[in-house]
């Protein structure tokens, strides 16, 4: 009988992990022999070998963010080995779909934090003449050009999804990585509408704090039903309308350890038992950049140079790679929701000065009893643990005026994380504006996080 053959290169961290004991399990398939990893396929390889196309094509590299740096943190941040006007290195993912093979290569070191937004409908067996309406969400792994040595496997880990099989990488011991080089698609039947993350789940506490974690939300059956909400938009099947919306703006809280991005950047270990957060940043910036307007975030119309990268917006070159705006813009009389994501590592505290929300859904469940109590609450502040997600609706107030908008704002109200402990001339943290219009100054919404335009 033959042995099986290990074919991939063993990583300095790996090695590390094997030399402690019982490590080859905890790596997850990305270590596995090759003849359990045919299923993974190199990139570049033909749809049609991989079934039906995907919706959305993901890969995972490495990159470069920006974040104040004044004041310096000792001489871990700014990071000297970062281009202008770039501070940070992160690892991420990029929305590949679409792109041809050498558009592709180009995206190695040019990660996104976040993690691209994105939401698919929620699953109906009798859509598509009874075929269903399967999402399909392929990953590549580019591999990472800073850290070569660091030959990590990457997964779509979907926090949340309540089918915690390896397929879906519902639990990070025995579920599928994808090697540096290869190809995998994820196939959703998602069943329970709400607002949910994602991660990779290798490597986890490391890959998810280098930026490997976005935002993703399910539309509920419910949606286009005008009777019951005149937008026929809604965050979950309430039967009554009491979820619907007009505008909706993700909300996706994480944090910076500067330590440990150098410490990655630099051929360093970082001693994660030693963590403090330099940063808490909202939609992967800090403030007054939250308010900052948006790149390219609709998933389904990327718009993209001629070598696929990122548009920056004229005069925020820095924020090139975190092109989500967390900037809320409404009219008066608008409900408007927001969806709320916490993948730091410490709980958050965030309030609406001014303005009442209700808090409609939790952990991608609606707020009902069993018995079909409403269970739903208002308040302006909501304390959000680590890898916990709060769908709350506000109705927009009358518009008092002078100005073209009245502003209210939603921050966290922990001290250390609103200001980052910074001073005046510093940088900021987690904190937004809203910004209430008068009725007919902006156009619809065409996607989460749009402005709809003044």
């Amino acid at each position: 009988m033959n042995k099986p053959n290990f074919s991939r290169p063993i990583s300095r961290r790996n090695f590390l992990k094997l030399a402690g004991g019982a490590a080859l399990t905890a790596a997850g398939a990305g270590l596995l022999p090759q003849y359990l990893r045919k299923v993974l396929l190199p990139v570049g390889v033909a749809e049609a070998a991989l079934g039906d196309p995907p919706n959305l094509y993901f890969a995972g590299t490495d990159g470069w963010m920006y974040l104040p740096p004044n004041p310096p943190i000792s001489f871990f941040h700014p990071d000297n080995y970062a281009p202008a006007p770039f501070t940070t290195y992160i690892f991420g993912f990029r929305n590949i779909t679409g792109m041809n093979s050498a558009q592709i290569a180009n995206q190695k070191m040019k990660a996104q934090h976040n993690a691209p937004l994105f939401w698919v409908d929620q699953y109906d067996p009798n859509a598509n003449g009874g075929a269903g309406n399967e999402f399909r969400l392929q990953l590549t792994n580019l591999g990472l050009q800073m850290r070569p040595d660091l030959t990590d496997s990457h997964t779509v880990h979907w926090h949340g999804f309540r089918n915690v099989i390896p397929f879906f990488d519902g639990e990070p011991t025995g579920s599928v990585s994808v090697p540096v080089g290869r190809n995998f698609t994820y196939i959703y039947r998602p069943r329970d509408p709400g607002t949910y993350m994602y991660h990779c789940h290798v490597e986890d506490v490391e890959h998810v704090h280098m930026g490997m974690t976005g935002l993703v939300f399910v539309r509920p059956l419910q949606n286009g039903n005008t009777a019951l909400y005149p937008s026929g938009k809604f965050a979950y099947n309430d039967n009554d309308g009491s979820t619907g919306y007009d505008r909706e703006f993700a909300m996706f809280l994480s944090e910076v350890w500067a330590e440990s991005h150098w410490c990655d950047a630099h051929i360093q270990l970082p001693e994660w038992s030693d963590y403090h957060a330099d940063f808490s940043l909202l939609n992967g910036r800090v403030y007054p950049d939250t308010l900052a307007p948006n790149g390219s975030i609709d998933p389904f119309n990327p718009v993209r140079d001629a070598n696929g990268d990122l548009i920056a917006t004229p005069g925020y070159e820095h924020l090139q790679y975190q092109p989500l705006s967390a900037l809320v813009t409404c009219q008066e009389g608008e409900r408007v929701l927001l969806r709320f994501a916490n993948l730091g590592f410490r709980e958050a505290s965030m309030t609406l000065a001014g303005i009442q929300m209700r808090v409609v859904g939790r952990d991608a469940t609606l707020m009902r009893g069993r018995d079909g109590t409403d269970t739903s609450y208002e308040t302006d502040t909501i304390l959000i643990g680590a890898g916990e997600s709060f769908d709350t609706i506000f109705t927009a107030p009358p518009y008092q005026g002078p100005g073209p908008y009245d502003t209210y704002v939603l921050y966290n109200r922990r001290y250390s994380q609103v200001d980052n402990l910074a001073d005046a001339d510093g940088f900021a943290g987690q904190r937004t504006e809203i910004h209430v219009y008068p009725s007919g100054a902006l156009q619809a919404q065409q996607y989460p996080n749009d402005w709809g335009g003044a």
